[in-house]
């Protein structure tokens, strides 16, 4: 076949399901894989079907019309460079290059700069919802040369989830890493949202509940405000029994949690920029604390903390606990999203993307893991001030922390005095308290700054800054 609509390199099951979403929404492909086996199970699956599976890069970009396109799904970091090397002397002006992988935003600015002068348009698009997203719809988050939106938007937005409105889970985020930005604190809210589901099951634990119950309890959630695809998928889970032992199947699994490195990038990020997000950054650092399994084994032994017997509480009470920790993990939830878009704006601002916050959380409503019932809520937060300083301040968003950061507080002592923990929580909850706090204890710290290193210190009281020779 000639003249195919767009080339795939990477028929991994994300690149192959892209593809055949492509295919099914009327666009002819040309899929390629360094790998033999990947183009054969590829040419295989599109038997019959307006796709074929090329022989080298040349043949696959050979077939193309123009203006070209050609998406990624490789590897992020040095395979997408060499891609990209054997893959610029085979375009032209006005082909464009699409980056699927969770990239760097920085590695996708450093590629749009070195294409500079080609003529060859690049699109770093973030792309959301597992092999599954890819097959049925995914939530897509393009950035790049503005250039190549108008080329790429027919294709990506066809191929995208449809939101309850009909709405394409697609749109453009703004130049530069814009795309590959927003994705990446998708994927930090992400963590921090894992995180926060994983310690309300702790806390179900010290109330006795079986995995059943919970099961039941998850899905009576995601019929009210918390309902999401993690929370959908956690009944799933925790309803699922073993067949080799008759357990629970969540029961049997090691209890070690592994990662890919963007909610790392996200905190990083968040440092580099001054942004406080402690809730992702600490949903981060729990994934690092269950990889040392062998060690919390030993500690287990010798560290001392409380009763650790499940609570024996009578329906009424452990139904008034469940509805407590339903309400904390809804604060939870609206502080590590705050944390999230207050990340993003701090990017808007340094990088001038002009990022259309409420458009961003449009796109994350349907297709990608993070979709929430929230998501609604925060469109309309941002439709109706795009420059709102936080989340939480928004009138509605301030209204149920309102009515729930009482639960939160109440849940939080119940872990502590239960030993167990529960890090994002404690540090959504801190959150809250920090930026709610007109005056915080940091003149103190400003002082001891001052002490040790003469780093001089402001004042309430007339404008300057100042210096105190503390010892005399």
């Amino acid at each position: 076949m000639k003249d195919l609509d767009i080339g795939l390199v990477g028929l991994g099951v994300m690149g192959e399901n892209l593809a055949l979403n492509l295919e099914r929404n009327g666009f002819a492909v040309a899929g390629f894989d360094l790998d033999a086996a990947k183009r054969q199970s590829f040419a295989q699956r599109t038997q019959g079907l307006r796709a074929q599976a090329a022989e080298s890069l040349a043949a696959m970009v050979a077939s193309l019309s123009a203006p070209r396109r050609v998406w990624l799904m490789v590897p992020a970091g040095a395979p997408v460079d060499a891609v990209l090397g054997q893959l610029q002397p085979l375009l032209s002006p006005g082909d464009v290059v699409i980056d699927g992988g969770n990239t760097l935003y920085t590695d996708t600015q450093r590629r749009i700069q070195a294409l500079a002068g080609s003529g060859i348009l690049f699109v770093g698009s973030g792309v959301s919802g597992g092999e599954e997203g890819a097959l049925r719809g995914p939530a897509l988050m393009p950035g790049g040369s503005p250039e190549a939106w108008p080329v790429v938007r027919p294709f990506l937005q066809a191929i995208a989830a449809k939101a309850e409105d009909g709405q394409p889970c697609c749109e453009w985020m703004g130049p530069g890493g814009a795309g590959h930005f927003v994705k990446m604190v998708h994927n930090g809210i992400e963590y921090a949202d894992m995180q926060m589901i994983c310690e309300a099951y702790a806390l179900m634990k010290v109330l006795g509940l079986t995995a059943t119950e919970m099961s039941a309890v998850f899905r009576e959630w995601n019929a009210g405000e918390l309902g999401s695809y993690l929370i959908d998928i956690t009944a799933d889970i925790l309803a699922q029994t073993d067949p080799e032992t008759g357990q629970a199947l969540v029961d049997v699994i090691l209890d070690t949690a592994e990662q890919k490195g963007t909610g790392k990038w996200t905190s990083q990020v968040a440092l580099d920029m001054g942004v406080s997000a402690p809730t992702i950054a600490d949903a981060v650092f729990a994934r690092t604390m269950s990889a040392v399994k062998a060690e919390r084994v030993e500690a287990s032994k010798l560290l001392v903390g409380p009763d650790s017997q499940a609570l024996s509480l009578s329906a009424p009470d452990r139904h008034a606990v469940l509805a407590q920790i339903q309400r904390a993990l809804l604060a939870a939830k609206i502080c590590a999203y705050a944390q999230g878009f207050a990340l993003l704006k701090a990017a808007d601002r340094e990088h001038q993307w002009c990022l259309p916050m409420a458009k961003v959380a449009s796109v994350w409503r349907a297709g990608c893991i993070i979709r929430a019932q929230v998501l609604q809520d925060i469109c309309r937060a941002f439709a109706h001030a795009n420059d709102l300083t936080n989340l939480m301040v928004d009138p509605h968003f301030a209204r149920v922390l309102a009515d729930s950061q009482q639960a939160l507080r109440e849940v939080v002592a119940m872990a502590a005095l239960r030993g167990v923990a529960v890090p994002a929580f404690m540090s959504a909850l801190s959150y809250y308290d920090a930026y709610r706090c007109e005056r915080s204890p940091a003149n103190l710290l400003q002082a001891q700054r001052d002490y040790f290193g003469a780093h001089t210190y402001q004042r309430l009281d007339k404008p300057g800054k100042f210096h105190t020779q503390w010892r005399s």
